[in-house]
């Protein structure tokens, strides 16, 4: 279990903090954008962001906000898929298990690391929130 936990916290800090770095350094060479893409409604305090290609000093926030929302949407799909994943392989191991107490608990373990995984992924769909209420823009 600590081995499936350590390696959910890895991808999600590679999700969060390396992968924009990576894409930003693909798409624009290394040199900073002066725009970013929105691609979709996003209410903040002063209002609603713009959608479309807007300067980033003039809507920083939605930036950042967008992608937030993009990079936690991806980290749920993934994680939803493994969860699926890892409830088939626990029912499979179950239902051969022919009352093999080890193969048992090895299913009921699978089972359990779906629904942790389930919960972070919910938890990673409440992180732009989370930023919204900590930067005071929602």
């Amino acid at each position: 279990m600590k081995k499936f936990l350590i390696t959910l916290i890895l991808l999600d800090f590679l999700a969060v903090f390396v992968l924009p770095n990576i894409v930003l350094a693909q798409t624009t060479g290394g040199a900073v954008p002066s725009t970013c893409n929105i691609s979709r409604t996003i209410k903040i305090m002063t209002g609603t962001c713009p959608t479309g290609a807007v300067s980033i000093e003039e809507n920083g926030m939605c930036c950042l906000l967008n992608t937030l929302y993009n990079i936690t949407d991806w980290i749920f799909l993934v994680l939803v898929a493994l969860a699926g994943i890892f409830v088939i392989i626990g029912a499979m191991t179950l239902l051969t298990a022919s009352g093999d107490p080890t193969k048992v608990a090895s299913g009921r373990n699978y089972i359990l690391y779906a629904m942790i995984g389930l919960l972070v992924a919910f938890l990673a769909k409440a992180v732009p929130n989370i930023v919204k209420m900590i930067m005071g823009a929602g």
